[in-house]
């Protein structure tokens, strides 16, 4: 009964969909519960300062391990979200007035907390007329302000419908352009029913040419019932948009009212997608069962700046000996 009603309070679209059981997570995807003090120190710190992150908000696995080292993607403009997609755990419903002081809070946070590199990620505002672009852009300005040695990676909705909002976070320069495909267009009218494929590609697409320097990202669940040459396709699109970094992971069910997981990829499995991601010339991929956009985002982040390097370098070379 506990159960049902915290479905029903987070997910009242989903509370009347059949149940899917959900099936025993092999040994490779178990991890351990949270210990370690600082877990419980950068716990208290988000509630300090009134702030909500999606690692909470989405049960996200490593959370134990992420906020051990201080490490933590704030999740603005609220904890509802105005989709239902079937994979997530977020709270669904209309979300409350945007909250003016958040930018400064969320600002101070990483101010204290010391952050190397930080991922800002929201809920879908599809209530507002710019979809919470300048609430990005005025979370990106006030870390600069407070701590600008901290570089900013965004994770956006799709800005569905919202002229002029990817123009508004991109102008900002955040160091990150992440948006998230999610899954392989076949299954977007059941996995990800209020998004468009091709809208989120579009995104990736302008971003890049707004502004080059801007490194693009973009990740996909698998073990939705996807088949391999359609993760391939989703990758061939993704390169073409210019897209610098790859993430892939399991989709685990967060409750029986969420879709079913149609298999568990192995790790050899996504082993295997990583070397067939690198072929097709992205700068960074991380493919692993337990991987999601924001997991080891700050040592990504430094991978991914040493990659362009080389890949500058090797280029000039080229030029040179032409």
């Amino acid at each position: 009964m506990a159960t049902r009603v915290l479905i029903d309070h987070r997910h009242p679209e989903k509370a009347h969909r059949p149940d899917n059981p959900i099936a025993r997570k092999p040994d490779w995807i178990r991890v351990r519960a949270p210990t370690h003090p600082i877990y419980h120190e950068t716990r208290a710190l988000m509630r300090e300062n009134k702030l909500v992150t999606v690692c909470e908000e989405a049960a996200c696995p490593n959370i134990g391990e992420c906020w051990s080292q201080r490490h933590a993607t704030m999740m603005i403009m609220g904890d509802t979200c105005t989709r239902a997609c079937a994979f997530c755990n977020v709270r669904t419903g209309m979300p409350e007035a945007l909250d003016a002081d958040e930018p400064r809070r969320v600002a101070d946070a990483v101010a204290k907390l010391g952050l190397l590199h930080v991922v800002i990620t929201s809920v879908d505002r599809d209530d507002l007329a710019d979809g919470g672009a300048r609430h990005f852009a005025a979370v990106i300005g006030a870390i600069r302000n407070a701590a600008p040695a901290t570089t900013v990676e965004v994770l956006t909705p799709d800005f569905l419908r919202k002229p002029g909002a990817i123009e508004i976070v991109a102008e900002a320069a955040p160091d990150v352009f992440n948006h998230n495909l999610e899954t392989v267009p076949r299954l977007y009218p059941t996995i990800r029913p209020g998004a468009r494929y091709y809208q989120s590609l579009r995104l990736l697409d302008q971003v890049k040419m707004l502004n080059p320097a801007i490194f693009t990202k973009s990740g996909m669940m698998v073990g939705l019932g996807e088949a391999r040459a359609e993760v391939g396709q989703v990758m061939d699109d993704l390169r073409i948009a210019d897209v610098d970094f790859l993430t892939l992971g399991q989709y685990l069910q967060p409750t029986p009212k969420h879709a079913a997981v149609a298999g568990f990829v192995t790790p050899a499995e996504f082993a295997d997608y990583a070397s067939v991601a690198r072929a097709k010339g992205f700068l960074m991929v991380s493919a692993t069962p337990l991987t999601r956009s924001s997991y080891h985002a700050d040592a990504d982040f430094a991978a991914l700046k040493a990659a362009r390097a080389a890949m500058l370098s090797a280029s000039a070379q080229r030029v040179v000996a032409v």
